[in-house]
């Protein structure tokens, strides 16, 4: 499932106009934030420099990407009142809109009648779709690859549905 699946940093500096993410989990349990999210609960500090060593990495792939012209967008849906997980991504999102990302946020509840994948995916040229599949307390498990033409055509209008109803981060009050 995962084996032949390249590192997302790879897909991005492959992508020519889009890559688009689609977040629907209120909890991730990605082993890389562990420690950062314990030291977030605790003193309510994330590190917010692009260039640091945390940041780094996926700063500089989103910037390639955007310098080539690709348009990198990443949605979010969660439930409201917020986890502290989400709280923490608030928090850290300004990092992602000043590598040149877009963020956005969609409450749950606005989401009813939209038709979702079962999984958070990243969409690529619409035309590969990356699944991102996580056990039930978040932690994450395996990805798979899709290029079947009714899955990307599902992808991209969830996420396009998404994307209409939500709200800019700049807006987005957390609940």
């Amino acid at each position: 499932m995962t084996s032949n699946v390249p590192p997302i940093g790879e897909l991005l500096d492959a992508a020519r106009h889009s890559a688009v993410h689609l977040e629907m989990r209120d909890v991730y349990a990605v082993s890389k934030e562990t420690s950062e999210f314990q030291r977030w609960l605790e003193t309510g500090e994330r590190p917010d420099d692009p260039d640091s060593d945390y940041w780094q990495e996926w700063t500089s792939a989103v910037r390639r990407s955007v310098a080539r012209g690709v348009v990198v967008r990443r949605a979010r849906i969660v439930s409201e009142p917020v986890t502290d997980y989400i709280r923490y991504e608030h928090a850290g999102t300004p990092v992602n809109l000043a590598a040149g990302e877009q963020v956005r946020w969609l409450p749950r509840r606005q989401a009813s009648d939209i038709a979702l994948p079962g999984n958070d995916f990243w969409l690529f040229d619409d035309r590969l779709v990356r699944f991102g599949f996580f056990s039930g307390d978040g932690a994450l498990v395996g990805h798979a690859l899709d290029e079947d033409p009714a899955t990307v055509k599902l992808c991209a209008s969830a996420f396009d549905a998404v994307w209409e109803r939500a709200t800019s981060h700049e807006q987005y009050e957390i609940h």
